[in-house]
């Protein structure tokens, strides 16, 4: 319910807003909300060729002279046309239009994820036909019936969301999203209102979107790309910052479920985590330069092929599994991968409807508006200009990957990659997660309508990330 509120009132007003500037005169043409791509100029007026020569008649014959056909003056861009019309650009699109946004999102977005799914959905059947996961599921009852008290003991999701914590620890974003889809759609299956979320389901996305991260490899290759000094010098501090959000959201959550979290195999476990970071951690940060992000790099692929290798290694070693149930490690594989077909056209709606709804948002200028408000905000409390000029990567984070992305290289291109809102807008972009795909794309694929209070506790995560990020980086950078 929230999320459709959500989605409605973003969609509705941001079109309103469109018309009103459109009637007031502050906006020439919709043509780049619905058919325009990201970072086009805009078209703010036009002009007949004759009177445009008459009132501008230097800038005219400039323009004509032009081999480009293009006079560019004052931030201003002058065009002239085979029709003998003057075309005057200002300013880029913020988001790709409307049709952009859906032939991208299906051929950028979707394609790939439905690749993605289809590998990694045959392997999770090889899995599930040796009776590994239920091996799996046994071995993380102690720990995870106190988390998931309303899940069956010894359930398979306990498998599949282990493999989905484990991926995005590592970084593996798109080995992640197959074994989080599958942990859902597993959790469906006993949520005895299918179309409301369980309280198991809520658990496991509000873990999931708090990204507990220990190689952020990606974040690492854009600070080279910007020129860094020590392009990896921010791991730790978005270690800290996506465990403390990890915690954070289990606090959360259990607060709202009355789950009892003061358990004695819950702490430990806890503490095992944290010491497995810290030994990690300690290797790594005597790594220096190439070296480090060579290490990083090989550790988090080569354990994605260790996982790859286990998993079809012990279903050899249970082939007479596969036989007794009249089936073979190969058939086996393809049947779940087309379940995983299945599951990413079942999810294309979501996600379409979400971003196209975001793109919108952003084309109408209403959320340059409230990031300008937050902003304004953040400095009336005396907060540090150095962390208010990292704040619309915050922002736009819960919203879309590749906005707050361009922001965070926006940052560090303007104030420098070493610079503290450089590094803090790659804290913002790597110990967070987007949330509102997140979870069109996770509730989307069971189906579910209500999502209750997930939508809330996500952004309340973000918030600690958020402040976590700006603690951090002010003490180990400072």
């Amino acid at each position: 319910m929230a999320l459709s509120r959500f989605w409605s009132f973003i969609l509705a007003s941001s079109v309103v807003y469109l018309f009103y500037l459109m009637l007031s005169g502050q906006l020439y043409s919709l043509n780049g909300v619905v058919n325009g791509s990201q970072n086009d100029p805009l078209l703010v007026s036009e002009y007949d060729s004759g009177a445009f020569a008459a009132s501008e008649a230097e800038l005219f014959s400039s323009l004509k002279s032009a081999t480009s056909g293009k006079v560019t003056i004052d931030q201003k861009t002058y065009k002239l046309t085979d029709k003998g019309v003057v075309e005057v650009y200002q300013g880029k699109l913020a988001a790709d239009g409307i049709f952009m946004t859906c032939k991208n999102t299906v051929i950028g977005l979707w394609l790939p994820l439905i690749g993605y799914l289809t590998f990694f959905c045959g392997l999770m059947q090889l899995l599930s036909d040796s009776n590994a996961t239920e091996k799996l599921a046994r071995f993380l009852t102690p720990v995870f019936s106190r988390i998931f008290p309303d899940l069956p003991k010894g359930h398979p999701a306990y498998g599949f969301m282990t493999m989905n914590f484990a991926a995005n620890f590592l970084g593996l974003d798109n080995a992640a999203t197959p074994f989080g889809l599958k942990a859902m759609e597993s959790m469906q299956e006993v949520n005895k209102d299918k179309n409301r979320a369980s309280n198991s389901q809520i658990m496991f996305l509000c873990l999931h979107a708090a990204g507990l991260t220990l190689l952020p490899t990606s974040i690492i290759g854009y600070r080279a790309a910007q020129g860094a000094a020590n392009p990896s010098d921010v791991m730790l501090p978005i270690i800290i910052t996506s465990f403390v959000g990890t915690i954070a959201a289990l606090i959360f959550v259990s607060i709202r479920q009355r789950i009892n979290l003061l358990n004695g195999v819950i702490i430990l476990s806890v503490t095992g985590i944290s010491a497995v970071i810290g030994l990690l951690l300690f290797y790594i940060v005597r790594l220096e330069g190439i070296t480090k992000i060579h290490f990083t790099d090989n550790l988090s692929n080569g354990i994605l092929l260790l996982i790859i290798l286990t998993i079809v290694f012990y279903a050899m070693l249970k082939e007479q599994v596969f036989r007794k149930n009249g089936t073979n490690l190969f058939d086996s594989f393809a049947e779940g991968a087309k379940e995983g077909f299945t599951t990413g056209v079942r999810v294309l709606p979501y996600i379409i409807a979400m971003l196209v709804v975001l793109s919108i948002f952003r084309n109408s200028g209403l959320m340059d508006i409230v990031m300008k408000g937050l902003t304004a905000v953040f400095g009336f409390l005396n907060v540090d200009k150095e962390i208010i000029d990292a704040i619309p990567v915050a922002l736009m984070r819960p919203f879309s990957a590749g906005g707050s992305r361009g922001f965070m290289l926006d940052a560090m291109a303007a104030f420098g990659a070493d610079s503290l809102t450089g590094r803090l807008a790659c804290l913002f972009q790597g110990a967070a997660e987007t949330t509102f795909y997140v979870i069109a794309l996770y509730f989307g694929s069971v189906n579910v309508k209500e999502i209750r209070y997930t939508l809330g506790i996500m952004l309340l995560v973000d918030l600690v990330c958020v402040i976590t990020a700006a603690i951090v980086t002010g003490i180990y950078f400072s």
